[in-house]
């Protein structure tokens, strides 16, 4: 079937359209982003059921580049993108897990965590950027003047893009805020072989510049104002209905940074609707850091106005960002969606995320941003104990050591409740059943 995709406005009184392989970022006519649409039509002669068996045929197979959680739905992704042109590492496809343990000790029976930081570069980052890197590489073949892509990043985005353009053979930059990343995310880019810019400033600033030097048609942006990152990204719902046996949950938990990732679940679940898949749509909740919240202070005032904030520093560092660029669309989603926004402060992140590792997890502070979130809207009454409940969790704990170490050594200027500090003893039998006992008495007593 001659399936279409092109770039539209998001502006409904402008619609504005532009191919897929023009150098653009936002709307020439009126300057609101823009957002991948598909003739709906075309695919909808498809049906539902044959939808599901294509997918499910082709989901972790070894057929390229199908197996891809992102490439088995290609026709729903860059349909005319050619296969040679494709840059994947198998991303999508990641554990959904029943986090049993967790949901019974916070009050809830059906608790689902999907670990989207078990991806090649450890963040969910990996599905938005093998759509964009091979649109870059597809319109490098056309002839497209682009000689290297570039984004700013607190980590995560420049994690992925590195990795993708390396194995796209394509030159990557990356602008990251100096002092504001793990030495993990540090390393990733540059083992990778970005050109890394660290600036003296907070994302936001990183931001300013990147959109100032991709005016230039020769460097490209990869930043998720950029709408090919959403296509890749909003897979992860259509992989969490799939992994349900087609069954829609009742809440999905995401955090919520520059917010690309919010209408990004949204778009994956509305187009399962519209094409019949599922008849159902969950509740979104987006979780923010307080100390880096504009979306939930928007949302206290019904999302009547919205106003950037100067993010302060938060332990979820790649969530830091007081000016997100997706606002506009990420408030759309919440509205489709019956989308609920809340916060956490910095203890109660640190200790959602800590508590969740004792039940074995092993979350970034961001995932603790949206268990905190989850326990808050538990105890108010605003998440019922039958409800079934997915958290997104964005990137893998190895990347947020130096957090785990402080909190653990209570080292980051609040009561650590769930601090497990190593015992030092001298090497002997004694001293190391001593030990022994009185710990194993404490946790008796604890868990009476």
């Amino acid at each position: 079937m001659p399936y279409r995709a092109w770039f539209q406005c998001i502006n409904e009184q402008c619609g504005a359209t532009y191919p897929l392989n023009s150098i653009i970022y936002r709307c020439t006519a009126c300057g609101s982003l823009l957002e991948v649409r598909h003739d709906m039509q075309t695919l909808a002669h498809r049906g539902a059921k044959a939808w599901m068996k294509l997918f499910e045929d082709r989901y972790k197979s070894t057929q390229w580049p199908y197996g891809s959680g992102v490439w088995g739905k290609k026709e729903w992704i860059l349909p005319r993108i050619s296969e040679e042109n494709i840059v994947s590492l198998y991303e999508g496809g990641t554990n959904l897990f029943w986090a049993e343990r967790f949901g019974r000790i916070i009050g809830l029976d059906n608790l689902w965590i999907k670990l989207c930081g078990n991806s090649h570069s450890g963040s969910f980052k990996d599905l938005g950027m093998t759509v964009l890197v091979s649109q870059v590489k597809q319109m490098i073949s056309e002839g497209a003047p682009i000689q290297a892509v570039a984004c700013a990043s607190t980590g995560d985005t420049s994690a992925a893009l590195a990795v993708y353009c390396a194995a796209a053979g394509i030159q990557s930059i990356v602008l990251l805020p100096k002092g504001k990343i793990s030495i993990a995310q540090l390393v990733q880019p540059i083992a990778n072989g970005a050109l890394v810019l660290s600036l003296d400033t907070d994302f936001d600033g990183c931001m300013r510049v990147v959109q100032e030097i991709t005016k230039d048609e020769t460097i490209y942006l990869a930043n998720s104002m950029n709408s090919l990152r959403i296509e890749g990204q909003k897979t992860v719902g259509i992989e969490i209905v799939q992994q349900f046996d087609w069954e829609v949950p009742d809440v999905i938990i995401i955090p919520g940074g520059n917010l690309g990732n919010v209408s990004a679940l949204g778009s994956g679940l509305l187009m399962m609707r519209d094409l019949g898949l599922i008849t159902k749509l969950p509740r979104i909740v987006v979780a923010q850091a307080e100390r880096a919240n504009p979306l939930y202070r928007s949302y206290l005032r019904n999302f009547e106005t919205f106003e950037p904030m100067e993010a302060q520093k938060t332990l979820a560092s790649a969530i830091q960002i007081g000016n997100p660029v997706s606002v506009q669309k990420a408030i759309r989603t919440l509205k489709q969606f019956n989308g609920i926004v809340m916060d956490a402060t910095e203890q109660e992140l640190a200790d959602a995320a800590a508590l969740g590792d004792t039940t074995g997890m092993f979350n970034c502070p961001h995932t603790g941003v949206a268990l905190a979130a989850l326990i808050k809207l538990i105890n108010a009454g605003r998440i019922d104990r039958s409800e079934h409940v997915v958290v997104i969790s964005t990137a893998h704990g190895l990347k947020f050591t130096d957090f785990k170490v402080q909190y653990h050594e209570g080292a980051l200027g609040f009561p650590c409740r769930h601090a497990n500090k190593p015992i030092d003893l001298p090497p002997t039998v004694e001293a190391v059943k001593d030990a022994l006992r009185h710990a194993l008495q404490k946790r008796r007593k604890e868990n009476v």
